[in-house]
């Protein structure tokens, strides 16, 4: 490895005085929408928990203090091909570390990972071998965080993000090999990683495991591709089904085909951006009916400021469209068409109507996505939701680890 990496210049997370001061205003004059009715949620956020919410954010929330734990780390801004990249570092502490760049996804933020930079980074720090450090490198996805603004990139997907990714690891850092994991968007990102550039990974680990051609074809915002619901199929089943559909319709089809216009209401109106994220930070995490089991409030406004602050709503839901609208193309036709092996963790609050955690590899195995890897390890856990390093690290750091023995 090149000493490049060495040679930039940390520059700490910062957000003026007077962004937060216009937040603060913004916050205080709110027009509330009556939300009659909807103090079961059934109707979307309820305005009962927003206004809470919201009081907190304008009269406790400190910034300052998530900023100062952020800052802990390392963190460095590059140019890489033309695109603003923010990433966060920790040093492996150990007598060989590898590096590792985690991808985070929607709505998450680059501090989604920050549970488990410690112990993939200093794993003898906690009960850990050594031997199995990394170096950890969490970037902002472009368009999101601190990866802002990106006005000469209007058409970011996850594909075009991998190539960013191998130029910023092995051009800009200088690694010749390195290390890849990452959920949601990121388990996209990284997966192409391992498609297009497999020879230059150790390994990858993700969640999902999804075919890179999610989100191509014409019905990419229906997560049913307009199938309907067989006949003939249990009733519990079938209501699962419906369940599971309504947690993600209208996350779909509004982020692939209008983003530009929800972006509008969300750039305009902190509340409103909070309010479209907290709905799914509450409805996709497995926190039992109460999000704050999963995030504190202290949590979800460090997340939420996250992006306010860098006006991030717009270039993040359009990853989207833009995964539909250029849509991915293989870059070889071997097979798998991830060649890099590859590990992957399940959670049970993602599982498919009918299945269940006991059944859950299998029901992979026997599905088509999964002669799309060269899986490796594949782990299954009977909790956990999105957000899976930040709802479980200890068993996301346990399972990436295993992927990554024998293979350094």
């Amino acid at each position: 490895m090149t000493q490049s990496l060495f040679a930039l210049e940390p520059t700490p997370i910062y957000v003026p005085d007077d962004l937060l001061a216009d937040l603060r205003t913004r916050l205080k004059a709110t027009r509330w929408p009556l939300d009659a009715g909807n103090d079961d949620w059934y109707y979307g956020v309820s305005r009962r928990y927003l206004e809470e919410l919201v009081d907190y954010w304008i009269n406790e929330f400190d910034w300052r203090k998530s900023e100062a734990a952020i800052n802990v780390y390392e963190h460095y801004k590059v140019n890489v091909n033309g695109v603003p990249v923010h990433f966060m570092r920790k040093p492996g502490v150990g007598p060989n570390p590898i590096p590792l760049i985690l991808t985070h996804g929607w709505p998450w933020t680059f501090w989604h990972w920050s549970k488990v930079i410690d112990p993939l980074a200093d794993p003898g720090a906690f009960g850990g071998d050594p031997a199995e450090a990394f170096d950890v490198i969490v970037p902002s996805l472009p368009g999101f965080g601190f990866s802002t603004p990106m006005p000469n990139n209007p058409d970011m997907n996850f594909w075009k993000v991998a190539d960013l990714w191998h130029a910023l690891m092995t051009e800009v850092l200088g690694y010749e090999k390195y290390a890849a994991g990452g959920c949601d968007i990121g388990a996209l990102v990284t997966g192409q990683l391992g498609h297009k550039y497999s020879s230059e990974l150790y390994a990858i680990h993700i969640g999902s495991a999804l075919k890179l051609s999610f989100f191509n074809g014409e019905r990419a915002w229906d997560f049913s591709g307009g199938q309907p619901i067989p006949d003939h199929i249990p009733e519990s089943i079938r209501n699962e089904i419906l369940k599971f559909d309504r947690r993600f319709a209208s996350h779909l089809a509004v982020h692939v085909l209008d983003p530009s216009t929800l972006a509008y209401g969300l750039c305009d109106s902190p509340v409103g951006m909070l309010a479209w994220i907290l709905e799914r930070w509450a409805k996709w995490s497995d926190n039992g009916g109460n999000v704050e089991r999963v995030f504190s409030k202290d949590d979800l406004l460090t997340h939420a400021t996250i992006f306010w602050a860098n006006n991030a709503i717009e270039t993040s839901i359009r990853f989207y469209a833009n995964a539909n609208r250029y849509p991915w193309t293989p870059s070889h036709d071997r097979w798998p068409v991830v060649e890099a092996p590859t590990g992957i963790t399940f959670v049970s609050y993602e599982n498919l109507p009918g299945i269940t955690t006991e059944n859950r590899v299998r029901h992979f195995l026997d599905s088509d996505r999964a002669s799309w890897y060269n899986h490796v390890n594949i782990a299954v856990h009977d909790r956990g939701g999105h957000f899976i390093p930040w709802e479980i690290p200890d068993q996301w750091v346990d399972d990436l680890r295993r992927t990554f023995r024998g293979r350094r």
